[in-house]
């Protein structure tokens, strides 16, 4: 599972991350799947507090840092969809409102 944040993190998004992970454990998973694993993306971390927000968290779980880019790098355009192919496979957005 990942989750996106956009802002700084703050411990009680593990939380919220080990809340998610066991519902998808008990609801979704299968009896031969591994325990999932939790992905939590923000804009900045403090690793210290990272460290303690998730020493005592059983579940498989990470922190880490993104930043945003205006444009694709070229080695991934080719493994992405376009933006026409996620509209026919999810719709347009801007129509829908």
């Amino acid at each position: 599972m990942i989750e996106l944040k956009t802002g700084e993190f703050e411990p009680e998004y593990a939380g919220k991350l080990n809340f998610y992970l066991k519902a998808v454990d008990e609801q979704l998973r299968g009896d031969r799947d591994e325990p999932s694993i939790g992905i939590l993306l923000c804009k900045s971390r403090d690793r210290v507090v990272v460290e303690y927000a998730l020493s005592d968290i059983g579940k498989p779980m990470g922190v880490s840092e993104y930043q945003l880019t205006r444009a694709l790098p070229d080695n991934l355009k080719s493994s992405l969809p376009s933006i026409e192919e996620l509209e026919a496979e999810f719709g347009d957005p801007e129509r829908e409102k």
